[in-house]
C-alpha cells in the first residue's frame, strides 16, 4: 500500500474513477511528449503552412532566425505543458486537492482542443467532481 510521504501513513484506496483523471492526463502527456519530439522536424514546414494560410493576400515569409525563434518559444511551452501534466497527475494520484483542482483547470482547457480534446476533458471533468475522489483528494 502506498505511503504518503509527509505523515508516512498508508494512503486510502484510490476510487475508481480516479482513472478518469489520470488516464487522459497521460495520455496528454505522451502525446505532448510525441510533438515534443517531432518539433525540431517542423522548422521548414512553417513557411509552407504560412503560404497555405495566406489565400489571396500577400504570402509571408520568415527568415531562419524567426523560425529559430518560434521553434524555441514552441519548445518552452510544450515543456512547460509537459511539467504541468505529469506534477498535477502525480499529484491527483497522492490525492493532492491542489491536482484536482489543477486537473479541473487542464480539462477546461482541453475542451477546446479539437478533435480528441474535449472527450478526454469530458472524462476528466467526470472523474474531478466524483463524490469518492473529492473524498480522496482533500489533502
Amino acid at each position: 500500500m502506498p505511503t504518503d510521504p509527509a505523515s508516512r501513513s498508508p494512503l486510502p484506496t484510490p476510487p475508481a474513477r480516479l482513472s478518469f483523471i489520470t488516464v487522459p492526463l497521460l495520455i496528454a502527456l505522451f502525446y505532448n511528449g510525441f510533438s515534443l519530439l517531432s518539433l525540431p522536424f517542423a522548422g521548414p514546414t512553417l513557411n509552407d503552412m504560412l503560404d497555405m494560410f495566406a489565400q489571396g493576400s500577400a504570402p509571408v515569409r520568415l527568415d531562419e532566425s524567426q523560425i529559430s525563434l518560434v521553434l524555441w518559444i514552441s519548445f518552452a511551452l510544450t515543456t512547460a505543458l509537459i511539467l504541468w501534466l505529469y506534477f498535477t497527475r502525480r499529484a491527483v494520484m497522492e490525492g493532492r486537492a491542489w491536482g484536482r483542482v489543477s486537473a479541473i483547470v487542464i480539462a477546461v482547457l482541453s475542451l477546446l482542443a479539437l478533435p480528441f480534446g474535449p472527450v478526454l476533458g469530458i472524462f476528466m471533468l467526470i472523474g474531478a467532481f466524483d463524490r469518492q475522489v473529492v473524498a480522496y483528494t482533500t489533502r
